[in-house]
């Protein structure tokens, strides 16, 4: 009788301690990725001599400029955004939802780099403005100006394509 208690007690424990396994949570839906379209070309160029060559994506509507680059989590190589503004004034940029660290070139109408602001701290709400008038502005990667030698008084030359390339990069 007492070994029929002890393995009923047993058993009992065992069912017990499985019905309390921990169960995983479901697996957490995948991040949702805002995908880069390629809208054109840009170069940087010092002395007529190209420097690098990226795709853009350009945003020229008031909602693709204030949405920009806010929760990408991710740019293909040697690839940006190209802001393009009606009126060459100073700018004026933010990091508010947008976790990539950035590099933010800001060029004169004449296609001038006119000011740089390098390594911008993500998700940050302090304005980030240039410190002269520029009508189009370039955000890249973080360490892109560096890694290409990027300086003030170089220029730009873009061209858009004649349909958007889809992300394939």
């Amino acid at each position: 009788m007492r070994l029929t208690v002890a393995l009923s007690l047993c058993l009992s424990m065992l069912l017990l301690l499985m019905s309390c396994r921990r169960t995983s949570s479901p697996p957490a839906p995948p991040e949702r990725s805002i995908p880069f379209r390629e809208d054109g070309q840009l170069a940087f160029v010092r002395d007529g001599d190209t420097l690098v060559v990226i795709a853009i994506e350009i945003a020229e509507t008031d909602s693709a400029r204030q949405r920009g680059l806010m929760e990408r989590t991710h740019l293909p190589e040697r690839s940006g955004m190209l802001f393009i503004f009606e009126q060459e004034e100073i700018q004026g940029f933010w990091m508010a939802n947008t976790p990539l660290s950035l590099d933010i070139i800001f060029v004169n109408r004449d296609s001038q780099i006119v000011s740089i602001a390098k390594y911008t701290r993500p998700y940050s709400s302090e304005t980030i403005s240039s410190q002269y008038p520029a009508r189009f502005v370039v955000e890249v990667p973080a360490g892109f100006t560096d890694t290409y030698g990027l300086l003030e008084g170089d220029r730009i030359r873009w061209r858009r394509h004649p349909q958007p390339l889809t992300a394939t990069r």
